[in-house]
């Protein structure tokens, strides 16, 4: 096989359904801010509400975000599992926006009941970090694209004019058609399929559960803040030996924000991820970095190193 040729076109399997994308929001639609994962304190409730009223939305919140649990948990795991599930079964809401990532959402994947979400009918999931376990967990039980997005609360997207807008044009359209890579490429070539990933340690940390990452056929993004060196290599290498790496049909890498010495971090990403015999490139800015662009999740994407672009289909507005 060569670097390419994805794994899916080599084993001739037919490629994914689409995923159904939520509608797009407009001026005067409500959105819920929810706390899945760690708590959330004054002055990010207000942030989130900030953003949210700025684009002319209504933000709604109930007690429970709020809340606190052993000082890392935003309430207890059946206050938060209820604060979410409460949002996205209100008919009136268009989107559930995670104020903030932190840990915790592992601890409710499980126990979403995805007959009750799935008739309440498609609407936009919005988060990143601790959330790409909910990503995995409502994207694929309801067959829904969600949105890879800085938090409403986080710095980035008051501060930086491209990550603010990238957010909105995915919420209320047109969505960009293609992402730039500007980092380097590991390993050449072409490969299609859904987008999938998030949070590396997230994603290491799954294996063996109900929300392990599923990447046969599929492009996967990688992103992480915080790891050593050593620690990225530990969640690629667990990655490798269960062997989601060399299942996807190419790699595609974001922001390693704060973990250490550039060089060593490039140097442990090479290793890693650039005899899989896919494309692997870096230079996606998306994670924890200071412009964090939003990625539809379980989205159809093309990942061309020659182009250095993630290449979107034509996302059709959808008003229903």
């Amino acid at each position: 096989m060569t670097a390419a040729t994805t794994p899916a076109a080599a084993a001739g399997s037919p490629p994914e359904p689409d995923r159904t994308r939520p509608p797009f929001l407009r001026r005067g639609d409500t959105v819920a801010l929810v706390a899945p994962a760690g708590p959330v304190g004054d002055r990010e409730t207000a942030l989130a509400r900030a953003l949210t009223e700025s684009w002319g939305l209504r933000p709604r919140t109930t007690s429970r975000l709020s809340a606190t649990h052993r000082d890392y948990l935003a309430g207890t795991d059946g206050t938060r599992l209820a604060d979410f599930t409460e949002a996205w079964l209100d008919p009136e809401v268009r989107a559930v926006l995670c104020v903030r990532g932190g840990y915790g959402t592992q601890r409710v994947a499980d126990r979403l009941d995805h007959r009750r979400l799935a008739a309440a009918g498609p609407k936009f999931l919005v988060g990143s970090s601790d959330v790409t376990c909910l990503h995995r967990a409502v994207g694929e039980g309801l067959g829904l694209v969600t949105l890879h997005a800085p938090m409403p609360a986080c710095r980035p997207v008051h501060d930086d004019e491209a990550t603010a807008a990238s957010l909105h044009a995915a919420l209320f359209g047109p969505p960009p058609h293609s992402f730039g890579l500007d980092g380097p490429v590991l390993a050449p070539g072409r490969a299609e399929g859904l987008l999938t990933g998030g949070n590396l340690t997230v994603l290491a940390s799954s294996l063996g559960t109900a929300t392990a990452p599923v990447t046969e056929g599929r492009i996967l993004l990688l992103e992480d803040v915080g790891e050593e060196p050593y620690r990225l290599d530990r969640s690629l290498t667990q990655l490798r030996r269960a062997g989601v790496l060399r299942r996807a049909a190419g790699v595609v890498l974001g922001d390693f924000t704060d973990c250490g010495p550039p060089d060593q971090v490039d140097a442990v990403l090479r290793e890693r991820l650039s005899d899989l015999g896919v494309p692997v490139a870096a230079g996606l800015a998306a994670g924890h970095g200071p412009r964090q662009l939003t990625v539809p999740l379980g989205a159809r994407a093309v990942l061309d190193t020659v182009l250095r672009r993630v290449v979107l289909p034509p996302y059709e507005r959808n008003t229903a």
